[in-house]
């Protein structure tokens, strides 16, 4: 048929464009490493085709079979899609809160957290009703202190919610002892942390929620996205209903609730949101989770090129060390400086990027520091030293899968001329 020629035609196109355009080289004449690039590419472009012009557009059999081989992948009972990795945290946490969940967490409970941390790590605690409690960080992994943890905690404290920064794991042997001691409900913002390890267990397997992004910047992308991941049926069944305006029509047990007269698809048994994703983007992430055992080797090859190159400084920057017992999936190049520095952090951020090299704080800072956290009802566990100190001496610079050796090198050139002109 002429239709399906021109198709062909068109994917072609994509190819070529793809191929032409979509270059990882580094242009010494022009000199540019950025903190993401894309891990998509023409396969992905021209699936999108495809379902767009088979007009199934709303959420079906391609999300679906995204989320088991998601959950196949990583050893998880189950997975539940959603439409960013910040909506992923609140549904977690609304689901954990939700009236039909047994031992759920209540208005006024409260949940531990590290300060180095995203705001969206603490906006749906407050959003349900429960009282962040922030908790400093190990300068060295830029993870909770898990010398902290249970020294923070009170007689509302219920639950525990350690972020991965960076995809290095906390601590899990010891969060996992407080858990079980305490009694609490252990949620785990893993959306940085894709494809990370503790003790060979994938993270985000250890809590009774975990949180995954696959934004732009992230290990893969479904363009925006992210997925709640859990062991308990009823708490993903709960996630589903509240995934989808609060009704029946996409759950796998369906028959629980099937007291009702009302047609099964337009049948509400709960609050709920519109947090889902279209067939576009399951077919991306279908396509995305094909590539990431490559991507995450790139990843781990080009962390340790940086490092070896900071490492020659070793008396003035402090590189975020890897968790013992802990594989890291390298979201980032995380760099601090130490209190001998005689330059500060805008120095060098300034200089490489008049230089072609992108940089950026870490997360965003001691999230006890926004201004917008003056507003609600949080609780600080003493002096936040070591997560202040990283947001006024720390920043960061990519890791990705498109960094090259050349463009290291660069760097390593550039970063020798800042310090000489510091270390005169």
């Amino acid at each position: 048929m002429k239709s399906d020629k021109s198709i062909k035609i068109i994917k072609k196109e994509v190819n070529d464009y793809c191929k032409n355009n979509f270059t990882n080289d580094f242009n010494l004449k022009k000199p540019l490493i950025k903190l993401h690039e894309p891990t998509f590419g023409s396969e992905e472009i021209n699936g999108a085709i495809d379902v767009l012009l088979s007009r199934n557009i709303t959420m079906g059999e391609k999300v679906i079979k995204f989320e088991n081989l998601f959950s196949k992948k990583f050893a998880y009972k189950k997975s539940v899609s959603c439409n960013s990795g910040s909506s992923a945290n609140l549904l977690a946490i609304s689901a954990l809160t939700n009236l039909n969940i047994q031992n759920r967490l209540e208005p006024g409970d409260e949940v531990l957290v590290s300060a180095l941390s995203w705001s969206t790590t603490i906006w749906p605690l407050i959003q349900c009703g429960l009282i962040p409690v922030i908790i400093d960080i190990n300068s060295n992994t830029l993870n909770l202190d898990e010398n902290l943890i249970e020294k923070s905690i009170s007689k509302k404290t219920k639950a525990i919610m350690p972020v991965h920064v960076y995809g290095n794991p906390c601590n899990m042997d010891e969060i996992l002892r407080i858990k079980k001691k305490y009694d609490l409900l252990l949620i785990e913002d893993c959306c940085e942390a894709m494809g990370a390890k503790y003790k060979d267990k994938t993270i985000g397997s250890f809590g009774d929620v975990g949180t995954f992004s696959f934004y732009f910047s992230h290990h893969i992308t479904t363009l925006e996205g992210g997925m709640c991941v859990t062991n308990n049926i009823d708490l993903s069944e709960r996630m589903k209903i509240l995934r989808a305006h609060g009704w029946l029509r996409d759950i796998d047990y369906p028959e629980k609730f099937n007291s009702f007269e009302i047609d099964k698809n337009f049948t509400f048994v709960d609050l709920g949101y519109n947090f889902r994703i279209t067939e576009l983007q399951g077919d991306f992430g279908i396509k995305q989770l094909a590539k990431f055992d490559r991507i995450l080797k790139k990843r781990k090859k080009v962390f340790w090129g940086w490092k070896k190159i900071f490492d020659e400084y070793s008396d003035l920057f402090l590189i975020q060390q890897e968790q013992k017992n802990g594989e890291s999936s390298f979201f980032g190049f995380a760099i601090t400086l130490k209190k001998n520095c005689s330059f500060k952090v805008n120095d060098i951020r300034k200089f490489f990027q008049i230089n072609g090299i992108e940089t950026r704080p870490i997360i965003c800072g001691n999230i006890a520091l926004q201004p917008a956290m003056k507003n609600y009802e949080h609780r600080i566990f003493r002096k936040l030293i070591n997560s202040s100190y990283v947001m006024d001496n720390s920043f960061s610079i990519g890791c990705h899968q498109n960094i090259t050796v050349n463009a290291q090198n660069y760097l390593k050139i550039i970063l020798k001329k800042f310090l000489n002109n510091y270390l005169k």
